[in-house]
């Protein structure tokens, strides 16, 4: 079995298992990650948060481990907040405090904890009070806390996971806690949900108009599912009806994302976990074990069907972009011979638009060679992106992992947009400016990167691409 290089621009842990991202908050110039990590080994267990920092979510500095399993209770998933009124008392008049919320997991029981750090993120006290909500549940976890302004409170959202409720509460001081509400079940409950996110955005183009997004996952079938609607500080009432299901992302291999708090000018950003349960303890890597997304910032647009949550790269993205080839309006078997002279690299960024034509099928195959690719293509009739990783290389470690992911994505004015990130095990689709995503793990050959475009049954114009090696980032 092969083993896969680490990613160049993405989030990988020293060394270890890593999984869900927790603790995202931005604080005196500073990105704060933390993840669930394994100290001890390259498979789950011993659920600890790493931690690291950066100026611009690309470039990161490991810290120690901010929050370690004790006495039998594992730190599990959470988030962090800046709590700027010092509303708990653990700060002082010249350092606020930083406050991690975290589930405190035991096989009998799941609580909601508290940890402060008053010396930016670099050492971590736990609460002696601890926990501040136990409800007696196996099954109760991930909170994620924000200040909710209008009532003067603070919320947090956790799962009751196999019930697929989201829970709500609040609290003057992040100590103590009064339940208020609870939603669902709804959408998708093919699995336990996990990890929820609450945030309100403005619709694009129409500033006075705000709504909630509440993101749930759902641990099997769908992944990540996210409802709009509105939050008044008790409870959150969803728009569409119970039955419909918008998803995240169509991929096998985006999971547990979360939003980083208190961010500069109203930006919402997001990273995940580029993993699947399925296989997450097996993938070819060494000695590292787990990566997460890029970071996608997150707005709502409208269509004819509604709102829609929609997800773009960073900004930040830009930085690491080292220009290879760019050309408008060319035929594909040019384009292919010009791409077969090129020397691609393994870590790359690809942006493509068509106008649809009379091909059936069409789109671009990334790390070819060897009787290897990935193919990232669109389906005309069905109206549909997909990524086809059944021949992307090593697949042999799992049976769950080969396979086609497709993705509904009608055209916008007879055409068709790619925007597609490679790094050396995976693979990150936007299409139509965000409107659908494909994030999917891969692991080709190195040696293999050679790019080839290609139409099935007809005719595609390619009016646009260009084509970047990223540096390195992570």
């Amino acid at each position: 079995m092969m083993t896969a290089s680490r990613p160049r621009y993405h989030f990988t842990p020293p060394q270890n298992f890593m999984n869900d991202p927790n603790g995202l908050v931005f604080y005196d110039g500073e990105y704060h990650l933390s993840y669930q990590y394994n100290p001890f080994g390259d498979v789950w267990g011993h659920m600890s948060w790493g931690h690291a920092v950066s100026t611009d979510m690309l470039h990161w500095e490991y810290l120690p481990v901010a929050l370690y399993e004790e006495d039998g209770v594992m730190v599990f998933s959470g988030s962090a907040v800046v709590d700027w009124q010092n509303t708990s008392g653990f700060g002082t008049r010249d350092s606020l405090p930083l406050i991690a919320i975290y589930t405190g997991h035991t096989e009998s029981e799941q609580t909601q904890n508290i940890a402060y750090s008053i010396d930016h993120g670099r050492t971590w006290t736990k609460y002696a009070g601890n926990p501040v909500i136990a409800i007696g549940a196996r099954e109760f976890r991930d909170p994620k806390v924000f200040w909710h302004e209008a009532t003067r409170q603070w919320i947090m959202v956790t799962v009751l996971a196999d019930q697929h409720k989201v829970r709500f509460d609040g609290s003057p001081d992040l100590r103590h806690w009064t339940h208020l509400s609870d939603f669902g079940p709804a959408g998708a409950i093919d699995g336990v949900w996990e990890c929820p996110d609450l945030f309100p955005l403005n619709v694009e183009g129409q500033p006075e108009l705000m709504k909630w997004v509440l993101k749930v996952d759902a641990l099997k079938g769908t992944g990540a599912q996210y409802f709009i609607g509105d939050f008044d500080g008790t409870r959150f009432i969803n728009e569409a009806t119970q039955e419909q299901i918008l998803r995240v992302d169509y991929g096998q291999d985006f999971y547990a994302a979360q939003s980083w708090s208190d961010m500069p000018d109203g930006r919402r950003i997001w990273i995940g976990w580029l993993n699947n349960w399925e296989y997450a303890n097996l993938i070819p890597t060494s000695p590292w074990r787990g990566l997460f997304s890029i970071p996608r910032e997150l707005y709502l647009r409208k269509y004819p069907k509604g709102l829609r949550l929609i997800q773009q790269p960073v900004e930040e993205l830009k930085q690491l972009r080292q220009l290879l080839y760019h050309v408008h309006d060319i035929d594909i078997a040019e384009v292919n011979d010009q791409l077969a002279m090129l020397k691609t690299d393994i870590s790359q960024e690809i942006k493509v638009e068509f106008t649809l034509g009379t091909a059936r099928e069409f789109g671009i195959k990334i790390h070819t060679g060897d009787a290897e690719e990935t193919v990232i293509g669109y389906d005309a009739q069905a109206q549909e992106l997909f990524v086809d990783r059944r021949d992307s290389g090593d697949n042999t470690f799992s049976s769950s992992f080969a396979g086609v992911q497709r993705a509904p994505l009608p055209p916008e004015h007879g055409k068709i947009k790619m925007h597609i990130f490679v790094d050396t095990c995976s693979v990150e689709v936007f299409g139509n400016d965000g409107y659908t995503v494909i994030s999917d793990l891969i692991f080709p050959h190195s040696q293999n990167t050679r790019l080839e475009f290609y139409a099935l049954r007809g005719d595609v114009c390619l009016n646009k691409l260009e084509i970047w090696k990223l540096g390195v980032g992570a």
